[in-house]
């Protein structure tokens, strides 16, 4: 995709990715077509693309899976596994992605729409935000990856608590949790979060897909091994053009230009 094509799902303008997961139709639960959308946009990936925001445009960012349209299949199994085969696609596209996703959470962020937030880099929400697993309510499991990144958020034990009492957690909570980043005016949130990824985007990428690769090697090496990442990753930095351009800005007292 050029930096202005668009589709009603997916955008690139100024180095962002958007990818729209949720619109006001169905009660703002997750818009497939936008998920399908995405993980083609993530996997055909450019060079011009330096950040990736996730947003829905009702009023909320998704308040989890069409529940009616999972009532409706005539094989609800079928209709599920074809589901979370799709979402866990994108998912899967948005781990592999080197640069920085973003997510504007404003209002519910419910079932699937609240596993994606916890998938997010960073999460941007207002006071009204609120996030609920929602799985429990339905009688179903977690999908989206929540089982795997909650408990590294907030710790296994309470992941255990928030996904089997189905707790809802507002803002200030979701903060305090890690799994919003910050708050902003419920808003200013899809602007706050559309300027971050559009700084991110101008900013150096190679040093952000080092940062994503270290984090991630993090959750099964040793501090040892850590240790030997760092040194390796930082050692190939400093020749990188990101690196020289880093140094020499800061040498000669100017802003770095990374683009």
């Amino acid at each position: 995709m050029t930096s202005t094509e668009q589709t009603e799902y997916v955008t690139i303008v100024d180095g962002v990715l958007q990818i729209i997961i949720a619109t006001a139709a169905n009660g703002t639960s997750m818009d497939f077509a936008g998920i399908n959308a995405g993980a083609a946009a993530l996997r055909a990936l450019g060079p011009e693309v330096g950040a990736v925001l996730l947003t829905g445009t009702g009023a909320n960012f998704c308040a989890g899976g069409n529940v009616r349209g999972f009532a409706a299949a005539e094989d609800r199994a079928a209709h599920i596994h074809s589901l979370a085969t799709d979402l866990h696609d994108f998912v899967r596209a948005l781990d592999a992605t080197t640069v920085p996703v973003i997510a504007a959470v404003r209002g519910w962020a419910a079932g699937a729409g609240m596993s994606l937030v916890c998938t997010a880099d960073i999460a941007i929400g207002g006071p009204a935000t609120k996030l609920r697993p929602a799985y429990p309510g339905i009688g179903l499991s977690p999908d989206g990856g929540m089982s795997w990144t909650l408990p590294r958020l907030v710790g296994i034990g309470r992941a255990r608590e928030i996904l089997l009492t189905d707790t809802v957690l507002d803002a200030d909570e979701a903060v305090r949790l890690g799994i919003l980043s910050r708050l902003v005016a419920d808003d200013e949130v899809r602007a706050e979060a559309g300027e971050l990824a559009r700084t991110l985007a101008t900013g150096p990428r190679s040093t952000y897909a080092s940062i994503k690769s270290l984090l991630a090697q993090s959750i099964s090496s040793t501090l040892s091994d850590q240790l030997d990442h760092e040194r390796d990753a930082i050692t190939a930095a400093v020749d990188s053009a990101a690196g020289i351009e880093g140094v020499n800005a800061f040498v000669e007292k100017r802003r770095p230009d990374y683009t």
